[in-house]
């Protein structure tokens, strides 16, 4: 039997697995497991973001976005394919469309890279721009790991699995600007801040954006919004987990709408991070999620393999 629509993204909190007892902990797991497999979001509490942390970090982030666009373009390197640094005004084309989206952003990847990781830039006269976002980075990957321990429990792997496939993983933080829509009669059809897309990596986690217009498209085919309490982050699948459970937990189909015509004149600002593994993870689907009734759906396919495919496909390597 199919499991119940969700009209909205279930709340949990974080402390029930990392301090609470036993039964709290496995209730967290079950939770979880339950939203990833039906659809693929879910909302989280005391997950270690400070409320002021998170305001400091989307005042520097504005700050930059303000800048002159020559100035921005100077953090903007074509030979690191937008995985780094500064990547300009409608670069990104979601998988299977031809209109690019109505945004600019910045990526900042591992604070100390290793093997061919690119470093990272950043603005030189904003100091604060790179200690927050460095801090956030690596505060975003501990709960990641949180999170993907009580997945490996629901999986029935390991507590620890995915533990070595993620360290010093090519995990992202981006600072995203969807920019102020001047004239809305200009804009060509199809033209949206972020058309309907899955995430590439294994989980992605977001602080509460500037305001509205995230969407996730329901197995029914309708579209619902996300909302998240202040004290929240947005959680969800993305397409490496999908890969690895043969579609068990899901990387549900998601966008951000355009604004009503009377707000298009203002920004929206969010900051995802992209919990990715090492690239020589390997993504073959798990045993555990194969059966008669569910046959093997996907090709194996390392995470960088898979990584560098969809960055032709967004149109950020040629």
């Amino acid at each position: 039997m199919e499991p119940e629509l969700l009209k909205e993204v279930p709340s949990l909190d974080l402390a029930d697995f990392t301090t609470g007892n036993s039964e709290k902990k496995r209730q967290f797991v079950a939770d979880l497991g339950a939203a990833f497999t039906n659809i693929g979001f879910v909302a989280i509490k005391n997950h270690g973001l400070s409320d002021q942390l998170r305001q400091e970090l989307y005042a520097i982030v504005q700050a930059f976005f303000a800048l002159p666009e020559a100035e921005k373009k100077k953090l903007e390197f074509a030979e690191l394919f937008g995985q780094r640094g500064y990547i300009s005004k409608r670069r990104e084309t979601a998988k299977g469309y031809k209109v690019a989206d109505l945004k600019e952003f910045y990526h900042i990847g591992q604070p100390e890279p290793t093997g061919t990781m690119p470093s990272n830039v950043f603005p030189d006269h904003m100091p604060e721009f790179k200690a927050l976002t460095l801090e956030v980075y690596r505060l975003f990957e501990q709960a990641g790991k949180t999170l993907l321990r009580a997945i490996a429990l629901y999986l029935e792997l390991p507590e620890d699995y995915f533990e070595d496939k993620v360290k010093n993983g090519d995990s992202l933080l981006r600072a995203l600007h969807y920019f102020p829509i001047e004239n809305p009669d200009a804009l060509e059809e199809g033209a949206v801040r972020a058309a309907a897309h899955g995430d590439i990596n294994l989980i992605t986690l977001l602080m509460g954006a500037s305001a509205e217009g995230l969407e996730v498209l329901r197995r029914d085919g309708q579209w619902i919004s996300i909302t998240a309490l202040p004290d929240q982050i947005v959680v969800n699948v993305g397409d490496m987990l999908d890969r690895l459970t043969n579609h068990k937990l899901k990387s549900t189909i998601h966008r951000v709408v355009n604004p009503p015509r009377e707000k298009m004149g203002t920004s929206r600002f969010s900051i995802p991070f992209f919990m990715h593994p090492r690239a020589d993870m390997d993504l073959t689907s798990l045993p555990s999620c194969i059966d008669e009734q569910h046959p093997k759906i996907y090709t194996d396919m390392t995470a960088g393999a898979f990584l560098d495919e969809r960055l032709r496909e967004l149109g950020l390597k040629k």
